[in-house]
Order: structure tokens, then sequence, then C-alpha cells
């Protein structure tokens, strides 16, 4: 290998990667590089460690590959067309990159364009575990003094569930149950808490129960003590298959269900409770149009999901996150952040 050289975690295969030398990006036009300050590992990344990820089996996704799309760093360079300003600013950035021609992105809907990119994930475009990075700067949010590194790289995860409790349209008065106390249902609670909805959240987990209850929610319950209360919104956080037909069930008529979390196999609702019930039921695909929401949200201090992560690592330490291994001293939250920074 030729030519300047960074440090980046790379998977090879289903549980095979390692930490390698690969070339420095370069900032071609239109595009910048980011200099990597921190990282979220989630469960689309576990998904491809494992090889179960559907993009694997669908032709949008193909090892070697770079995982890391929740991520926050400052721009080194730019390249041809870009605006300079950008240039030693700290942002983070829109995991969906749209081919900017069809239909859906002119709408400016390119979170759903059928030939995107979508970094560290979908037609590969490497991702953020690594020391550099580069983007579209079309792709790029500024970050305020106010968001540091921790909530920077929650911007992506964060912007997710915003719209999951704009979805909701749940406000003072409202009753909201959140089906899965994890990273996006923890995140999604403390936004509708931010609009003012009594909030309850629905797990199996005792330990993640507690966790949410050190929040400050102390509405948590499990399959068999969920109280038989009316819930104005439900949102299915969760990666149960069984679990939206639950949401459906358990939500007012006239009320609102979200649905954010996958399962791995499909699921099932009646749609003549949904009609019947008149009932709005949203999908929730991307953060793309939350993301300056949500920046806006952490800089002011309307929401702080910094106790959600559990850990920082570097990039040594990324392979045994991808197996499920907590950091040693990690705390109670559901959210590892890697430092490519760091060993």
């Amino acid at each position: 290998m030729t030519g300047p050289t960074m440090r980046a975690h790379v998977l090879t295969g289903p549980g095979e990667s390692a930490v390698r030398e690969v070339p420095v990006p370069v900032a071609v036009p239109g595009e910048v590089v980011v200099d990597v300050e921190r990282v979220g590992v989630c469960g689309t990344d576990v998904e491809f460690a494992t090889g179960e990820m559907a993009y694997l089996h669908q032709g949008h996704a193909a090892y070697p590959m770079r995982l890391g799309h929740e991520w926050c760093g400052r721009v080194t360079a730019v390249g041809a067309g870009v605006d300079p300003a950008w240039l030693g600013r700290r942002v983070t950035g829109d995991t969906m990159l749209g081919d900017g021609t069809c239909r859906r992105c002119r709408r400016g809907q390119q979170h759903v364009c059928e030939r995107r990119q979508e970094v560290g994930i979908r037609g590969g475009r490497p991702g953020a575990l690594a020391e550099q990075l580069a983007v579209p700067a079309s792709s790029l949010h500024p970050l305020p003094d106010a968001v540091d590194p921790v909530l920077g790289a929650l911007v992506e995860p964060g912007g997710n569930a915003l719209r999951a409790a704009r979805a909701a349209a749940a406000g003072p008065g409202d009753r909201a149950l959140v089906l899965g106390p994890g990273t996006i249902g923890l995140l999604t609670a403390m936004f509708l808490r931010a609009a003012g909805a009594e909030v309850h959240l629905l797990g199996v987990d005792p330990a993640s129960l507690a966790f949410a209850r050190a929040l400050g929610f102390p509405h948590t319950w499990t399959a068999g003590t969920l109280p038989d209360l009316p819930f104005d919104a439900v949102v299915d956080a969760s990666t149960a298959a069984a679990l939206p037909a639950l949401a459906l069930e358990r939500v007012e008529p006239g009320g609102r269900v979200v649905y954010i979390g996958l399962a791995g196999t499909p699921s099932r609702i009646d749609t003549r409770d949904l009609a019947l019930g008149d009932v709005t039921a949203v999908g929730v695909l991307s953060a793309s149009p939350g993301l300056a929401a949500t920046v806006a949200a952490y800089a002011v201090g309307e929401v702080d999901p910094r106790p959600l992560v559990a850990a920082t690592v570097g990039l040594s330490q990324v392979d045994a996150v991808l197996a499920g291994e907590r950091p040693p001293g990690a705390g109670p939250g559901p959210k590892v952040h890697v430092d490519p920074r760091l060993p």
C-alpha cells in the first residue's frame, strides 16, 4: 500500500473483522473529509457483523465494509465546489445519501431514494469506524459548542426518535406507551416527555427497566404487569415480531401507533383493528428529516441523552462490542461509543 494511511475497523464477513491500515479518504468534488471524534455502535452494525442484515441478502451491501453511521467530527479538508467555510467546523451528517435526481429526491425525500447510499450501511459508502470519513458536504449538519462529541454521535439515533415522538403527536394530557426501552425507545420517551406527555415503557429485562426508572420514567412495565390504561399513542421501538400487533391492540380508538422497531421476521397486524379503531399508523425509517431539530433540542438541553452511553472504547475493542460484550467498567446505559483516536 502506497500513500498515507489511517486506522479503520474493517468487516470482511460474519464474525470476521480487524483494525487495518487503509488509504486515507480524499475530498473529491462536492465532498469533505472529517476527522472522526465519536461513533455510536447500534443494532444495525451487529446485524452486519452476524451476517443477518437484510441488505446483505438483497444486494444492497457486501463485505468488506466499514461500519459506523452515528458519528460526529471536525472537517479537515474540502473538495472542489465546497464552501471553504466548512473547514474546521464540528459536524455530524445524514446517513441517507440520495442520488439527487429521482422523483423522491426532488420532493425532498432523499432518505427513501431507491438508489441511495447509506453511510456505513448501503451502497459501498464507508462508515465512520475509522480515523477519517469522507461524506458529501450536502449531508452535513453543523454542531454548536453546546453539543459535545457524546451528543454529536447521538444526533442520528435522536433524529429517528424525535420523528417517532412527533409522529405519536402526544402532548400535555396524553398518555404514551413506548415498547422497548433500548436506545431508540428511551430517546423517544425523552422527546415525548419533553412534549409534555405521560410516558410509560414496556420491556422484558429488569435491568433495562430499572435504568429507565433511573432516568425519571416511573411507569415501567412488563407484559404481565402492564395496566389496563388508555394510551393515546403507542410507539413500537422493539425488535419483537409480536409487538406491532400489541401496539395496535393497546392504542385508544382515534389514537396513533408508530412503528420504528424492526423484527427479524415478518410482523402481522389486523387492519380491521386499524380501520375500525380509526387509528393512524406511521412508519419511521430514518433520522434525515429530524436531524436539525435534534441538534437544536440537544443544544438547549430540552433532551439530554448522554446517560445512555455506557462506555467509550477504541477501535481495537469494536469486535468485542459487536459480539455483545460489555466493556470493563461500563455503565448501565444501552449505547457504546467508539473514539477512533483511542488505541
